[in-house]
């Protein structure tokens, strides 16, 4: 399966939200929203709230995405991701993924040099 790039760098297609919603899987949203709760100490996460198609297309978006500083920060930059800024290797902003998801960085960096 092809990755599908989010603006930092997440591969889309193995993000249990996205494969929630692209198979509309009640089960998969519940226990995603009960993982998410734990992991980002967000009690507040439903599963009703587990719909997203991916940052960077059109439908469902997780709420976080509107406020979320890396897809801003892209979409004010005009570019698809992080892979077309210069600033990639020193960004302040995008570097928290790296150290939790360093594929992240690689899927990146693979699509800049493509």
């Amino acid at each position: 399966m092809e990755k599908l790039i989010a603006c930092c760098g997440l591969d889309c297609n193995a993000c249990d939200a996205r494969i929630a919603t692209i198979n509309n899987d009640n089960e998969l949203r519940k226990s995603t929203a009960e993982k998410w709760q734990k992991l980002y100490n967000a009690p507040g996460i439903t599963a009703e709230m587990i719909n997203c198609t991916g940052c960077r297309l059109e439908g469902a978006k997780i709420a976080h995405c509107s406020e979320c500083e890396i897809r801003n920060c892209v979409i004010a930059k005009g570019y698809d991701t992080c892979a077309d800024c210069s600033e990639l290797e020193i960004c302040a902003i995008v570097s928290g993924i790296f150290k939790h998801v360093p594929e992240a960085f690689k899927n990146l960096t693979e699509l800049r040099d493509q």
